[in-house]
C-alpha cells in the first residue's frame, strides 16, 4: 500500500475515499461537488466525508506549516531511507 495503494486489492468503497483524499492533496482546486457525490454513491455518509476531509486537510496543513518554518524531522527518522517517489502522486492519472 505504501508504494501504490491502487494495487492493494482493497474494498472499492475504501479505494474511492483514498482516491478522493489523494485528489484533495494533489489537486485541491480541482475538487467539485461531484467528488463528494461519488463518495456518497460508494456508501460514505456526509459526516464521514466531512471527517475524512478534515483529517486529510489537517495533515496537508500541518506538513506545510512544518515545511514553511523549516521544522526538522524527528531525529529517529533521519536514519531511514526515503521512499521512492510514487508516480501516482506526481501524476494521479497513471
Amino acid at each position: 500500500m505504501i508504494r501504490d495503494y491502487r494495487t492493494a486489492g482493497m474494498d472499492p468503497k475504501l479505494r474511492a475515499l483514498i482516491d478522493w483524499c489523494v485528489k484533495l492533496t494533489v489537486h485541491p482546486a480541482a475538487m467539485t461537488e461531484a467528488d463528494a457525490i461519488a463518495l456518497r454513491e460508494h456508501g460514505w455518509t456526509d459526516p464521514e466525508i466531512s471527517a475524512a476531509c478534515f483529517v486529510a486537510s489537517y495533515f496537508n496543513f500541518i506538513n506545510r506549516v512544518a515545511d514553511g518554518l523549516g521544522v526538522d524531522m524527528d531525529p529517529g527518522m533521519a536514519d531511514r531511507p526515503p521512499l521512492e517517489p510514487c508516480p501516482w502522486v506526481l501524476d494521479p492519472k497513471t
